[in-house]
């Protein structure tokens, strides 16, 4: 199977709710809104929200997972400035700060965010990673 990424999808309570959370805070573009499901076209993937029910009943699992989800979701910025510019961006629209960035142990700089159910997004610099102007990462082969 080739080593790749299409879609990341987000199963939530709430659809409205995150529908606006990501589009109004966050300030991304909504691709696409079907009143069931909402897409955000994203640098080389597409971030969906669904609801968690139906997710799950499209899994065929039941949903009856609480508490820590076991899983963040990360963005890399070209620089430290960067990551502290969006965090002022998003602190002045009352994001939810799961910790505050900081240099970390691996060399790079980064803290966390929570969307408004309790997805944790780490928005980070790495020195180590190369990227292009758009944010893509680079491959080296």
């Amino acid at each position: 199977m080739k080593q790749r990424i299409n879609f990341i999808t987000i199963g939530v309570k709430d659809l409205g709710k995150m529908k606006a959370f990501y589009r109004d805070i966050f300030g991304w573009n909504i691709m696409k809104d079907t009143g069931g499901i909402v897409f955000f076209k994203m640098n080389g993937l597409i971030l969906g929200l669904f609801p968690e029910d139906e997710l799950a009943e499209d899994i065929k699992i039941k949903n009856d997972g609480a508490g820590f989800k076991r899983i963040s979701l990360a963005i890399n910025f070209h620089s430290e400035k960067e990551v502290d510019e969006v965090f002022e961006e998003l602190n002045q629209k009352g994001i939810k700060v799961m910790k505050a960035p900081e240099k970390v142990f691996w060399g790079g700089y980064s803290g966390y965010v929570s969307d408004i159910e309790d997805n944790y997004w780490e928005l980070a610099f790495n020195p180590f990673l190369e990227m292009d102007a758009n944010g893509n990462v680079l491959s080296h082969q």
